[in-house]
């Protein structure tokens, strides 16, 4: 690693790979930055610039692989002169500093999570605690993710988040707060709560579940207009009090995401998860009957050993029966010195756990077309990201960015305006989008 440069200043490219964890960490980095004087830019691809910072997801097979490649790419573009220097952060480096700078010399300096402070000293900056809560934000200008806790005191046997980013710690209320009416005067309409484990937040810090009790604050903000909760986890959701919540407040999103990772409660149980399937299936039910348009997003994963072909179809029938209106599918990852790596033997191959996780997706396919089709002719709030040659796009409250569905609207029922609301009707539907026109008395809603 190189030593500190001395005059701050200069463009600096920050890569951000995985998560929307991720991605937060990558905003508070960048207004540090700023603030010593840097001229941070969100890119996914080599620039000329002094700096690069590529922020790395050290998850799951892929997504180190996909590391491994963006660093790589950077390398070249430093070694063509393109870049100064070039610094490796997040998850990849937290889990493999040590492997990182045996392989890869020529980077100048691998830091992992929660090290900022030592990024800003290698740049000849200087980390200022008063900035903490606010960003350079990455996102359309109006719609954040805002994170309320950092880690994960869960331990399911697969997950590598707890070695990589410690035990769970809460943000305080008033921190969270603090940065969402910061991000409500930068033109935040649109707050998408998000941790390793929202259904907790609180226990560590106040020694009960405070989800309820943060959303009761964050509603009375008059700015916002949706107010969005990923990445809940079953056991112990607190689900009257929620349901309570979104049938007093509009605002909060009819949107439950809730990843289950399977239904046989053998595999559950091998995957240390503190739920069963009954658990599962009677939250979404309840959610499902008090709001019977609320949209259910989930993830599951195939070819976690023990697996067979009797656990497979039962979870095959475990995604026919739930009809999710979102979800995510991922093949089972073997990570190092998880509790599943100690414990059992990867017997799964990689081609039957693509095989399995294909199938699961083909199927959503076809439950998420027919759920779709039965939308044309509907009238729905549509909240638009952004516009590409031949269509706006934009998102119902059913919908979460990158990862759900869009609602594509033809550029002739122009000109509309990003981060503005507008009615539209649904007048064609695939699997993953709809597609609309603006009707006739709609205009833009702030």
């Amino acid at each position: 690693m190189t030593g500190p440069d001395k005059k701050p200043g200069g463009l600096v490219q920050v890569v951000t790979l995985g998560c929307s964890k991720n991605l937060v960490d990558s905003e508070h980095l960048s207004r540090q930055l700023q603030a010593a004087g840097f001229e941070p830019v969100h890119t996914d691809a080599p620039l000329k610039s002094r700096y690069a910072l590529v922020n790395t997801c050290g998850f799951i097979h892929d997504a180190k692989q996909e590391s491994v490649d963006t660093i790589l790419e950077f390398l070249a573009a430093r070694r063509a002169g393109h870049i100064e220097k070039l610094y490796v952060i997040g998850c990849l480096s937290q889990r493999y500093k040590e492997e990182l700078q045996a392989e890869l010399p020529e980077v100048d300096g691998f830091f992992g999570v929660n090290e900022h402070p030592r990024i800003l000293k290698a740049l000849g900056g200087k980390y200022r605690e008063e900035l903490e809560g606010e960003r350079v934000p990455a996102t359309p200008p109006h719609y954040a993710y805002l994170k309320i806790s950092e880690g994960c005191n869960r331990r399911c046997a697969f997950c590598a988040i707890p070695l990589i980013r410690g035990r769970q710690r809460s943000l305080p209320v008033e921190n969270i707060l603090q940065e969402a009416h910061y991000l409500v005067e930068k033109g935040i309409k649109e707050l998408i709560l998000i941790a390793q484990d929202l259904t907790s937040y609180g226990t560590d810090l106040y020694g009960e579940r405070r989800l309820p009790a943060l959303l009761e604050k964050l509603v009375i903000i008059p700015e916002i207009r949706w107010i969005r909760l990923q990445y809940t986890y079953p056991a112990g959701f607190p689900v009257e009090e929620i349901i309570s919540l979104m049938k007093e407040h509009r605002k909060i999103c009819r949107y439950l995401d809730m990843p289950v990772q399977h239904s046989h409660p053998d595999i559950l149980k091998r995957m240390n998860r503190s739920h069963s399937r009954e658990e599962a299936v009677m939250i979404i039910k309840r959610f499902r009957e008090a709001f019977p348009e609320i949209s259910v997003r989930s993830t599951l994963i195939t070819g976690f050993p023990g697996e067979g072909r009797r656990e497979f179809l039962q979870l095959k029938q475990f995604v026919e029966e739930m009809r999710f209106d979102r979800l995510g599918v991922f093949a089972y990852s073997h990570e190092e010195h998880t509790p599943a790596w100690r414990k059992y033997t990867d017997g799964i191959s990689r081609r039957a756990k693509n095989y399995r996780m294909q199938s699961l997706m083909k199927l959503q396919e076809e439950i998420s077309l027919k759920k779709n089709r039965n939308k044309v002719g509907r009238v729905i709030q549509v909240l638009i990201d952004g516009k590409d040659e031949r269509y706006y796009y934009g998102r119902t409250e059913c919908d979460s960015p990158e990862v759900d569905h869009e609602v594509l609207i033809p550029v002739d029922s122009g000109p509309l305006i990003s981060g503005s609301f507008y009615r539209v009707r649904i007048t064609g539907a695939g699997p993953y989008e709809l597609y609309a026109r603006v009707m006739p008395e709609s205009f833009p809603v702030a």
